[in-house]
């Protein structure tokens, strides 16, 4: 009998869902919208599995690309993600399109999942938080002002190096370069230098940019529960350390200029109100994870190519060694010796144009607007995506083909190259990013040349761009290494 009810219940509640999503969709056809083609999916989850599945197999462009096929010569279509009916944009054109209307037709919006691990987003107005964000992000992000960060960078990585690969026959990439990411954005967002320290840190990371970007079903070994756990447990020992930073703050145990924490601590708006600890704590988190996981699988999918690429790897160690050459014992690396790494920049922006860290994001229509013969109703959720202009051979000529020259002289065309998005929405930690991975760059390949252990290894994106078994390499160390 009682499972007879369950049963029934279950049924009850299929048909309430399906429903629901007819409802919606009848609702705005009958409004007379033109939508784009496209199909909404399962009720609820929508294409939420097909478009997570792609990345899972290693091609993350095919629910793009299967699409525009079917589809075109519209680059536009709909569907439906993460429970939200959504336009997806494709191309250059549409790049432009969303990056310049920020904040008059559309506005960031991240999904529920992701509010769920950051709860203080919810609290307020999305367009007014990225303003708060922008204010609260000190000048540690402009280039001057990183410069004075590069030695703290390469004091980092040469201790990386001489604790986690020096003197082993093989290695576990992937996991390094975390540990490497992780080590650094403690150090300069918190101070953090202990490796033991540091370690706290390291392991909630996957599960919360795992759980970002999942279905959103809180059941107990899910993706989106485990990330919800572990956002706790790390924004409890952010809060510790907050509460600490005030007292040292105020005992003048701790400079105001140090790192991004005791900025935020003691910078208020324009009403002279600061933040409080949670907001703070996520912030700090959101910017720990930003400045982790896609650095660190940039870094690891720097090695997987030059792995592959003898001729390329070639080129970046003689760049490397002419830089390493010119250092006395004990010099570490400065501004000058990073602007000189241009081949070496090339490959990284080849490597992060096909594996982009940042796939795409997600907008929201802020009202019913018209767009390529067809009209957006307000609410909707919009979303572009690099892949649809990384990989398209109008943009990128032979896309699939390893070449680091298209990035001389002035560069691929305007808005065809966006792993850092684009507009006001353009990442704040781009050149971080770029002297962290460059540092990274420098010392591993001075030291050794290396070989996959797994020959077919392939990119998996769940939800950033990783190599799917790690990437373990044997090393080969060079007879005749400059380690300064």
């Amino acid at each position: 009998m009682e499972l007879f009810f369950l049963c029934g219940m279950i049924l009850f509640i299929s048909l309430f869902l399906i429903s629901l999503y007819l409802l919606h969709i009848h609702y705005h056809s009958a409004r007379g919208y033109k939508l784009p083609p496209g199909t909404m999916g399962l009720p609820v989850i929508g294409e939420s599995y097909d478009f997570l599945s792609a990345g899972w197999k290693g091609h993350p462009e095919k629910f793009i690309f299967s699409r525009l096929s079917k589809y075109e010569p519209s680059q536009v279509f709909k569907t439906s993600i993460f429970g939200e009916k959504m336009w997806v944009m494709c191309g250059a054109a549409c790049n432009k399109f969303l990056f310049s209307k920020e904040g008059k037709l559309v506005e960031v919006w991240w999904p529920s999942s992701v509010n769920k691990i950051f709860p203080s987003t919810t609290q307020t107005d999305s367009r007014e938080e990225a303003k708060n964000l922008k204010k609260l992000i000190p000048s540690i992000f402009k280039p001057e002002s990183l410069q004075r960060y590069i030695p703290i960078m390469d004091k980092i990585a040469i201790r990386h190096m001489e604790d986690e690969w020096e003197g082993k026959d093989k290695v576990e990439v992937f996991p390094l370069a975390k540990h490497y990411t992780c080590w650094l954005a403690c150090r300069l967002f918190l101070s953090i230098e202990d490796p033991v320290d540091v370690a706290i840190f390291a392991d909630p990371f996957n599960h919360i940019v795992a759980g970002m970007f999942s279905i959103p079903i809180n059941l107990p070994g899910t993706p989106f529960n485990r990330g919800i756990k572990a956002a706790k447990v790390m924004r409890r020992e952010l809060g510790a350390i907050i509460k600490q930073r005030k007292l040292d703050l105020a005992d003048n145990k701790a400079s105001p200029t140090q790192d991004i924490l005791s900025h935020m601590l003691l910078t208020s708006d324009e009403d002279g109100r600061f933040m409080n600890e949670l907001d703070i704590a996520d912030k700090i988190l959101g910017l720990l994870v930003g400045g982790h996981d896609t650095t660190s699988a940039t870094c690891a999918n720097v090695v997987k190519f030059l792995a592959e690429l003898p001729h390329i790897y070639d080129g970046v160690y003689k760049e490397q060694m002419e830089i390493a050459k010119s250092k006395a014992p004990g010099e570490h690396l400065t501004w000058e010796d990073i602007q000189k790494m241009k081949y070496s920049w090339n490959v990284v922006c080849e490597v992060l144009r096909l594996a982009p860290p940042l796939q795409g994001a997600f907008r929201e229509a802020l009202s019913d607007f018209m767009y390529d013969g067809y009209q957006i109703p307000k609410g909707w959720k919009l979303y572009w995506n690099a892949h649809s202009t990384h990989r398209n051979p109008k943009c990128f000529p032979e896309p699939e083909q390893f070449d680091p020259t298209r990035f001389d002289g002035s560069g691929p065309a305007p808005y065809t190259y966006v792993p850092f998005g684009g507009g006001q929405r353009m990442c704040p930690g781009k050149e971080y990013a770029r002297l962290e991975i460059l540092v990274f760059v420098h010392h591993i390949v001075k030291r050794f040349r290396w070989e996959k252990l797994i020959p077919e290894e392939i990119i998996v994106v769940n939800p950033i761009p990783i190599p799917a078994k790690g990437l373990p390499v044997r090393l080969h160390p060079h007879r005749q290494s400059l380690i300064y």
